[in-house]
């Protein structure tokens, strides 16, 4: 770490002093090595955001009403919106050094993982057992108390796989994270992302095969060495009567548990971690009643809801008013044509990532023996970022004449669909083993099986997966839509072709506009579709 750390430190005044890439492949491993820094580093902040943000999104219906919409239009925001507006910002707080692009880098990176992790924990905490939530309040369990001991744990196998399909996500943005081309200026940060740009940029395929051959030994290694140690960590947090028929196992895991420094650590940190606990405890009173919400709003909520009204009018009025005098109506109109031509493939992307990845998440989540062979595998070809192979895809689309407009379906699947199974598979993990049992004792198979048992056990994390699947497929148009090889590009016709060509020459009407124009269509699905379903996961499929 403090090898690959201190190369974020090295001066940087573009154009004269700027990084520089080399396809070398003995670099690689040291390219690799700051990209995964940069994840860990990303996945570090993304956590205590997840937890910070959901938990108070989930707890206030007032925040809620802000935070989820505000949450929704972020995840639709695409990375390359994000750089158009922090890079040269970022540049600016550490003049003369690469740690501003490093941290530039690091929060596109952030970006790509952290929504998909939040609506997890928030719809946990927004499906937590009525009866054990109402055991905490009997026993007079403090907030922090509740909070640890109740609603991080009961959200904890969802956070996790969730954490790991983040964690995958970011790999697929790391490319344009490390290679950043925005607003006319074109940066260059040393990483294993860069590297594939430049071997793309140069038509270099061996470089290219060097490129994908470290980047598949770096995704085992995270599997082994952090990934599944954590699983076999959180098996303890099923939600059950009987223990599971066979628990996840870890070598890592397991050398952890028999090691004795892990323990004299924990035995030295116990009396400052109680101490934090009692002042947290203290700090953060029981509840004194059981808490009901009123069914009509109050005169409080109808003022808070006109003051939401009247801002949100203010802003859609400003937005209005900056695109009509700037690109004007015929733009609009256009954009608006382009977005539904990337929603009809993101509504393709997504039913049959539903029908094909749905059976394999719960047969995995259900049976430990197929989990222990398959994890691994679908961890890699969920981690593995699909846009290294975008090439080799390219190269296939163009010897074949297969069409991009169908072509970038599959390009985006390769990056959105994996939501889908990782949810499932989580869904199914936490269905109790008892319900399991019970099933199996009265003969419930086929179609039965699913009506009764799976699918109202996995739908909660269905739907979670179902937004983020869909979020993930609008922002990976933005680089599924528009591909090269070498001096060849091959162009779809959608709305993420809109943004990135836009992004690219620095036109920021049209910027504003195709950014704008995405996060209506998601906001939109979002609360016409999968906050309906959210509702019904929380009243009707409620363990």
């Amino acid at each position: 770490m403090a090898r690959v750390g201190a190369g974020a430190l090295v001066s940087f005044e573009p154009p004269n002093i700027v990084p520089a890439i080399d396809l070398d492949p003995r670099n690689l491993p040291y390219y690799a090595g700051r990209s995964t820094l940069r994840m860990f580093i990303a996945l570090f902040f993304s956590t205590v955001f997840t937890l910070v943000y959901g938990y108070i999104a989930a707890k206030s219906r007032r925040a809620e009403r802000v935070m989820i919409p505000l949450l929704d239009i972020l995840q639709s925001v695409p990375v390359l919106g994000f750089l158009s507006i922090t890079v040269t910002g970022f540049i600016a707080l550490f003049p003369g050094s690469l740690l501003g692009l490093e941290a530039a880098s690091i929060f596109a990176i952030f970006t790509s993982q952290v929504w998909n992790m939040t609506f997890s924990f928030y719809q946990s905490l927004r499906t937590v057992p009525k009866e054990l939530d109402e055991a905490a309040t009997l026993y007079q369990l403090s907030g922090w108390q509740r909070f640890t001991k109740l609603e991080v744990p009961s959200a904890t196998i969802g956070l996790l796989w969730n954490a790991m399909m983040s964690f995958g996500g970011g790999w697929f943005f790391v490319a344009a994270s490390e290679a950043i081309s925005v607003l006319n200026q074109e940066y260059t940060l040393p990483g294993i992302g860069s590297y594939v740009a430049a071997a793309i940029a140069a038509e270099n395929l061996s470089a290219l095969g060097w490129a994908l051959l470290t980047i598949s030994i770096v995704i085992v290694l995270v599997d082994q060495l952090f990934w599944r140690p954590l699983v076999a960590w959180s098996d303890k947090f099923r939600m059950e009567q009987s223990a599971s028929a066979e628990a996840p196992e870890s070598w890592v895991y397991d050398l952890l548990q028999t090691a004795r420094i892990p323990r004299l650590l924990g035995k030295a940190i116990t009396p400052l971690k109680e101490a934090v606990n009692r002042l947290l405890s203290r700090l953060t009173p029981p509840r004194s009643t059981f808490v009901v919400d009123a069914a009509q709003p109050q005169r409080g909520d109808r003022l808070y809801n006109t003051i939401l009204l009247i801002i949100i009018g203010i802003l859609v009025a400003w937005v209005l008013h900056f695109i009509l005098t700037t690109v004007g109506l015929g733009e609009v109109v256009k954009t608006f044509g382009l977005g539904l031509l990337t929603l009809l493939r993101v509504t393709i992307l997504l039913l049959f990532a539903t029908v094909i990845w749905t059976p394999i998440g719960v047969a995995i989540g259900f049976n430990p023996k197929l989990a222990r062979t398959l994890q691994p595998v679908v961890q890699f070809l969920a981690s593995f970022p699909a846009n290294f192979i975008f090439p080799f895809a390219t190269l296939f689309f163009i010897r074949t004449n297969i069409s991009i407009e169908w072509g970038s379906i599959l390009l985006m699947a390769l990056g959105a669909q994996w939501y889908i199974l990782f949810n499932s598979i989580a869904g199914a993990q936490s269905i109790p083993t008892d319900l399991r049992e019970m099933a199996d004792d009265i003969g419930l198979k086929g179609w039965q099986r699913w009506k009764k048992l799976i699918i109202p056990g996995i739908f909660s994390a269905w739907v979670t997966g179902g937004v983020t699947a869909s979020g993930g497929a609008w922002n990976a148009s933005i680089v599924s839509e528009i591909v090269a090889w070498g001096s060849t590009t091959l162009t779809a016709t959608g709305l993420g072709t809109y943004i990135a060509e836009a992004t690219t020459v620095g036109d920021w009407p049209r910027i504003t506009l195709g950014i704008g124009m995405m996060s209506l269509f998601v906001v939109g699905l979002n609360r016409l579709l999968w906050r309906r379903l959210y509702q019904l996961a929380e009243a009707k499929y409620h363990l």
